[in-house]
């Protein structure tokens, strides 16, 4: 029986618009000028994973962690002004008000967990009056390693107190679906974001979706399957 759903934010309830490239391009630029081998990082990769990398990198060549958490927090920063100029731009889409109200109506727990920080997830949520509809944020100040590690999924579940056999996780990529498939969440992918059908299938989507808005039924689906 599902009793929560978690939400991805960004390409799953609003449009994904931040400026990567120019993000990833001045993140790289900021941690080559502390002297870490730009033969390092790609712009393929996020922040993050970036950030795996320095301090792999920083521990190896016994510099004291002290630097890292100094440039950890500068490259959050980075990051959070270029997702901030997002959270202005960015468009809610279509029926979600009326999603999360419907699930509200099936008395169902709601749970924001997104990678994006706690100033922009704030700030799309006030601008567009998602708030009240959340029993519980996660953005990834909370927690100690975001999607796709099990971790920030746990702590929603923790802090809903639902097992993960009760809970859908819906995001729009490879990540949101990774992050629910290793604890045995199950995943709903949507196609309104960062990836397709074939690559949220292929990374073990439970069930496909075009948009959020189908989610009401699905569960009620789900749930007389039980």
């Amino acid at each position: 029986m599902i009793k929560a759903v978690i939400f991805d934010l960004d390409g799953t309830l609003v449009s994904f618009n931040l400026d990567v490239n120019s993000c990833r391009t001045k993140v790289i630029q900021y941690l080559t000028e502390q002297g870490i081998p730009r033969s390092l990082f790609s712009m393929k990769e996020t922040a993050f994973d970036m950030l795996v990398k320095v301090k792999k990198y920083l521990t190896a060549n016994g510099i004291s962690n002290q630097k890292f958490v100094l440039t950890e927090k500068v490259v959050f920063s980075i990051v959070e002004s270029f997702e901030l100029e997002s959270a202005k731009t960015t468009e809610m889409f279509q029926g979600v008000p009326e999603m999360l109200q419907a699930l509200k109506d099936l008395n169902l727990k709601i749970a924001l967990c997104t990678i994006s920080g706690e100033k922009a997830a704030g700030y799309i949520l006030n601008r567009f009056n998602l708030g009240n509809f959340f029993d519980a944020v996660f953005p990834r100040e909370s927690v100690s390693a975001v999607k796709p590690s099990p971790v920030h999924v746990e702590a929603v579940l923790s802090t809903l107190n639902v097992k993960s056999n009760e809970a859908i996780l819906v995001g729009d990529s490879i990540k949101d679906v990774t992050a629910a498939v290793k604890l045995n969440v199950i995943s709903v992918g949507v196609t309104t974001g960062l990836s397709s059908m074939d690559e949220l299938m292929r990374s073990g989507a439970h069930y496909i979706a075009s948009s959020v808005s189908d989610l009401p039924k699905l569960i009620l689906q789900i749930n007389e399957q039980v």
